[in-house]
């Protein structure tokens, strides 16, 4: 499996599936998962609003992954899942890693070869950027077993990407 760093929107990312940083109603939100739901246009809000007709009636729970179209984006599926919140006095380190396995096992489930993620729970979640890069290529890099040959990913901006360089000794 690739592991490729970009800075940039990852609504524009040209690959099999995106991952959406969700929040558990998957109706939509802020951040990543409200840029996925406006550009990918209603038909990922129907299709959330069918999960959540169905077996997600309570939301989705934190840690887990599901897949829907990816409407209007240029990717064939997103693939849902909700960070945890960082917490200083709890360590909710495995529920993060969670988020990228199940991702990828669900995107490696409809035959993805190419995945992009955006960094989870690094952004309102508040989970510092520098440990966020870490659990996400250390998790990413331990399922390198999957069918997906390539993961991007995706970074807000050139500060972010700073730090994760610096997390994997490239900068």
């Amino acid at each position: 499996m690739r592991l490729e760093l970009v800075t940039g929107d990852i609504t524009t990312e040209r690959v099999d599936a995106i991952v959406n940083a969700a929040n558990s109603s998957l109706l939509g939100g802020g951040g990543v998962d409200g840029a996925i739901h406006r550009k990918g246009g209603p038909a990922i809000l129907a299709a959330c609003r069918d999960l959540r007709a169905g077996a997600y009636g309570g939301g989705l729970p934190t840690g887990q992954a599901v897949a829907t179209t990816a409407g209007n984006l240029p990717a064939r599926w997103v693939v849902h899942t909700v960070g945890p919140v960082w917490h200083e006095s709890e360590d909710r380190s495995s529920v993060l890693q969670d988020c990228y396995r199940n991702s990828l096992r669900v995107a490696a489930e409809l035959g993805a070869a190419s995945v992009a993620f955006p960094l989870i729970s690094a952004g309102v979640y508040r989970w510092p950027r520098a440990d966020a890069v870490s659990h996400a290529v250390t998790t990413i890099r331990a399922e390198a077993a999957h069918p997906v040959t390539l993961v991007r990913l995706v970074l807000f901006d050139e500060a972010t990407r700073n730090v994760a360089e610096q997390v994997l000794g490239q900068g």
